[in-house]
């Protein structure tokens, strides 16, 4: 990474050359007015292939940084990974002494003082920690290579030895449909892994090394529309947390039915916050959308320790583990969790280098149905719920330079996909998740929405008027509170936008004006309830905070969602 000065001066020289180049072109390319590192710029080329609207620095890890008790763990997690343990030793002891109780600060104490081979330090350290509630897990997962030193020592076995510990995050509902699902785990060593359902057993998975000790394992035959518990065995010894979960199959595709899904981004750590996930629970969502910004990570370098510590971090609540394994969920990623602040990667499938390694750790850690194309690897897919289908965009993965054309947010094969995708499905409502809004207004002029792609989106929405598609409703997330949008379009149906991103954030975002309402006073998520078993299927939308509260609601019929009748 360079420094944020150096940077700035490459961006006013490249400003200053724009500037040349339009008083001698009657069609000069817009001012680029973003930030990359040298590395982004290809031979001969005046703008970066990737980079971000935002400076290409380490702010996140040291602005601010006392008032942002997220991002202080990660702090103490990045001095280990660079080789500054004794830094980290001592960030930790300052805000310990300042907090005594602070869960991470002795989380990262213990592994700094085992990296320093301090090791009585390093055990009372973990002690105080589980003293205070944090599970063994966490230390068992680590980051491992971080960890090691500690958890291959005589005290973690005797604290290990009184608890049985063999499933460290999950078991993650995910892929379901109407007679299967698949369940993601990650467990404490290589293990063999089976999940039992009722009387339909998983093959066999293996959880490795190589993945993470991650393990996916899909049981199939089951009954549409049917609750059901399950088990999750490891190495053959069932494992006891959670304690009885269960989960519904979907009702067949193409029936009617009435279910609820929720959807929502801006998920940082905040331990204050993270009821939020019993919150959703208690509303009993059929499924769950993340939508982007899921973790906060902020590092495009090869996936490290710091990026496995900030997963970790969340995959080990209990709330969220709870909600994980009762409730499918489903997850593409936006720039906090892709690479930094609104950044766009690019438009090749194997650059920057560390561009595949950070996408296959995000798939790693989620429990996604197949997606993708065959051509590249990407994270769209769609799934059907009933009568209601889900398309989900990856809109940073081959995101192009907003300041040049041609530009584009999905890239050729996601964009080919979703218009064919479009034009064959049949289900009464089609439902559009984008990680960023697609109201123009709702980030004023910033180009990282698709405010910066406005041609793409007209593309795609004059589709739905030229192959009279129908019942499209837009959902999106990125802006840290939640409102509901009406777009207008002089060639088809109006279409309604619903934005939530705000599900355990601190950071908050004002509202904007004309939006017909919102919400950003606490954390919130969005609540989509599909009836289509109704004579005129309907969709509610409500906006959910945090305390179960409801703060705006709009209901739209299947006809608010139609093509005027053809002459």
């Amino acid at each position: 990474m360079k420094s944020g000065t150096a940077t700035v001066a490459r961006s006013v020289a490249l400003w200053v050359a724009l500037a040349v180049m339009a008083c001698c072109s009657s069609e000069p390319e817009a001012a680029f007015t973003g930030f990359a590192p040298p590395e982004a710029y290809k031979e001969g080329d005046l703008f970066p292939y990737y980079g971000s609207e935002n400076p290409w620095d380490l702010r996140f890890f040291t602005e601010h940084i006392e008032t942002l008790p997220q991002r202080r763990g990660q702090r103490q997690m990045l001095d280990l990974v660079r080789g500054k343990a004794q830094e980290a030793a001592d960030y930790a002891s300052k805000l310990l002494l300042a907090q005594p109780d602070d869960l991470e600060s002795l989380f990262n104490l213990s592994a700094a003082k085992a990296q320093l081979g301090q090791l009585e330090q390093a055990a009372d350290a973990m002690r105080r920690a589980l003293r205070g509630g944090m599970p063994i897990e966490r230390f068992v997962a680590g980051p491992r290579g971080i960890l090691r030193p500690l958890v291959e020592s005589d005290a973690f076995a005797e604290e290990l030895a009184r608890r049985r510990v063999s499933l460290i995050h999950g078991p993650m509902v995910g892929a379901v449909t109407a007679d299967s699902a698949r369940f993601w785990v990650r467990t404490a060593g290589e293990s063999d892994v089976r999940v039992t359902v009722g009387d339909k057993h998983s093959g066999l998975a293996q959880s490795r090394a190589a993945n993470d000790y991650t393990a996916v394992a899909e049981v199939t035959g089951l009954q549409p529309a049917t609750e059901y518990r399950y088990v999750v065995s490891v190495d053959g010894v069932i494992a006891s947390e959670p304690a009885n979960p269960s989960f519904r199959t979907y009702p067949e595709t193409g029936t009617q039915a009435r279910f609820s899904v929720g959807f929502g981004g801006g998920a940082g750590y905040v331990p204050d916050h993270e009821r939020m996930w019993d919150t959703i629970r208690g509303r009993s969502p059929l499924a769950f959308l993340f939508l982007g910004d899921n973790v906060y990570v902020d590092l495009p370098e090869m996936p490290n320790a710091l990026h496995r510590y900030t997963y970790y971090r969340r995959q080990s609540r209990p709330e969220f583990r709870r909600l994980t394994a009762s409730t499918a969920v489903y997850a593409i990623w936006d720039d906090h969790d892709s690479a930094t602040d609104d950044v766009w990667l690019g438009p090749l499938p194997d650059s920057p280098p560390w561009k595949l390694p950070l996408f296959r750790q995000f798939q790693e850690n989620w429990n996604n149905p197949p997606h993708g194309s065959g051509a590249r690897p990407g994270g769209w897919f769609s799934f059907v719920i009933a009568d209601v289908e889900f398309f989900l965009l990856d809109c940073r993965l081959y995101r192009t330079n907003p300041y040049v054309e041609p530009k584009t947010m999905l890239g050729p094969e996601q964009k080919r996909w979703l218009l064919e995708s479009l034009e064959r499905s049949e289900s009464t409502f089609k439902v559009l998740a984008s990680s960023v809004p697609w109201s123009f207004e709702a980030k004023g002029d910033a180009v990282d929405t698709w405010n910066g792609f406005r041609r793409e989106r007209t593309e795609i929405f004059d589709f739905l008027a030229a192959k009279r598609i129908e019942g499209v409703i837009l959902v999106s997330a990125d802006r840290h509170r939640s409102d509901a949008w009406r777009i207008p379009r002089h060639n088809g149906y109006a279409l309604y936008e619903f934005e939530s991103s705000r599900l355990t954030n601190d950071a908050v975002h004002e509202l904007m004006p004309g939006a017909l309402f919102g919400y950003n006073e606490k954390q919130s998520f969005g609540l989509l309830t599909f009836d289509t078993a109704r004579s005129e299927p309907t969709v509610t939308f409500e906006i959910v905070s945090i305390d179960d509260e409801i703060h705006g609601a709009l209901t739209l019929k299947r006809s608010d969602l139609a093509h005027a009748a053809a002459n």
